[in-house]
């Protein structure tokens, strides 16, 4: 069943960085919070698949950019992260959407979180599914590397991003975003 959502509150002047902008769930968010006046930064590991024209089209805002993110690759990451916060004055929001690699979203939030706290109001979302349910944490084989399954991998993605998500929010209690 799909349902659709949208709202009128207005962005103007809050920056927001969605991982897997290029398709799907984000590529839709990225157009819908464009719409309302965001600064989005799309986290793509291929640029080319993003079709910036596109979403600037969709949706009449200019201030729609692409950075190149390959979240299995610490390095990216990395590099990803020290650009944002020497180039971005804020972060209101950080949208963790892209694929299967849980560790990689875990790594970025870590690297831009000060800069999150310091742009209040602020909001980390991490993206699951109710995959989750059907997960388990395999810590002797935490990527998967010994015997991959798409839907295993999966489902122990998405639980691993509620329990983070739990973690986080547990941690950052009393914080003011």
């Amino acid at each position: 069943m799909f349902c659709s959502w949208s709202s009128d509150a207005r962005l103007d002047g809050k920056t927001v960085i969605i991982t897997g902008a290029n398709t799907g769930i984000g590529k839709e968010t990225a157009i819908d919070l464009a719409k309302r006046g965001a600064c989005i930064i799309m986290a793509c590991r291929d640029i080319g698949k993003a079709h910036l024209k596109h979403l600037k089209d969709a949706s009449g805002n200019q201030d729609v950019v692409t950075s190149r993110l390959d979240l299995a690759d610490s390095k990216s990451i990395r590099e990803f992260a020290e650009n944002i916060n020497k180039e971005e004055k804020q972060v209101n929001v950080l949208i963790s959407n892209a694929g299967v690699n849980h560790m990689g979203h875990f790594l970025l939030t870590y690297l831009l979180l000060d800069l999150i706290k310091r742009s209040t109001p602020a909001r980390i979302i991490n993206v699951s599914s109710m995959a989750h349910q059907w997960g388990t944490i395999n810590l002797e084989d935490i990527n998967s590397e010994k015997n991959y399954d798409k839907q295993k991998a999966y489902s122990q993605s998405k639980l691993a991003n509620i329990l983070f998500t739990r973690s986080l929010a547990k941690r950052l209690e009393g914080v003011s975003f």
